[in-house]
């Protein structure tokens, strides 16, 4: 660990200033009332030609700063082989990309850094929102240069929830949520919503489906780092770039909320990514 720890801080300087150029680039093709070329993936979620060249960025920064490091991101096709190092570079070139092409500012640039299985940093930027999150392993998270901490809710009574609402009303649960206070609309970005509860705006996000470790290494790092757990639904720690990069579910929240909310929503049957 000590070579890491004495590359770390360089990683950070990287990792932030990429951060404000990726968003930058981003907002470029939104100038002018112009929205970029969207088109679909397989399995039909959108992608921009914005996400295509902050990704080109992404990667061609990175990959020069740490020629030895692995690569994974949401717009490169996978390659375990590319990945499978002791450090790997992880990178959602625009997280909440339906809010980025209708101009809703809930939408960030995701940069992370794993050691093997574990995320130990992390850079989420919302350009349109001006908010920089970082986090790296011991050494605490912060918004905009401000130390940052979850919440101390401890009790699913009143709290603050962003997850799918309708799931809370489906007839299927055997012990009906409590009155909560949910957001309305939800943020698009999954790590936008990490990033709430890390700075304690929000007590807690829920998701019960599979999620991409692009989709949550940033922001897991940001949660832990600010006194948060973050888990699956069945209690599963966020085990990154395994066979396949993607986790059964989330769970991020104060560590005395972390557990109720594990409680009521474990026995929900959720295939694991990687059991084929």
């Amino acid at each position: 660990m000590q070579a890491i720890d004495r590359h770390l801080a360089e990683d950070m300087v990287t990792l932030r200033s990429l951060a404000h150029e990726a968003g930058q680039l981003a907002l470029s093709y939104r100038q002018d009332g112009q929205s970029a070329r969207m088109w679909k993936k397989t399995g039909g979620s959108p992608v921009t030609e914005a996400d295509i060249a902050v990704n080109a960025l992404c990667s061609s920064r990175l990959k020069a700063a740490r020629p030895d490091y692995g690569w994974l991101s949401e717009e490169t096709l996978d390659n375990a082989d590319n990945r499978q190092k002791q450090l790997c570079w992880v990178v959602d070139p625009i997280d909440g990309t339906r809010a980025y092409m209708r101009d809703d500012p809930n939408w960030c640039i995701a940069l992370a850094l794993l050691e093997e299985s574990r995320a130990i940093a992390g850079v989420l930027y919302a350009p349109a929102q001006n908010r920089l999150y970082e986090a790296w392993h011991g050494g605490g998270a912060f918004l905009n240069g401000e130390s940052i901490r979850v919440s101390r809710c401890a009790a699913e009574e009143g709290c603050r929830l962003i997850t799918n609402e309708g799931m809370l009303s489906h007839s299927a649960w055997p012990e009906p949520w409590p009155d909560l206070t949910v957001a309305r609309p939800k943020p698009n970005s999954t790590l936008l919503r990490m990033a709430l509860v890390a700075s304690g705006e929000w007590d807690a996000t829920l998701t019960l489906s599979n999620k991409a470790d692009w989709d949550l290494a940033a922001g897991t790092v940001l949660v832990e780092e600010a006194g948060g757990l973050v888990t699956t639904h069945k209690g599963e720690p966020m085990l990154f770039n395994r066979d396949i990069p993607a986790q059964r579910s989330v769970i991020a929240a104060g560590i005395a909320l972390h557990p109720l909310l594990m409680r009521r929503t474990e026995f929900v049957d959720i295939p694991d990514p990687q059991v084929a």
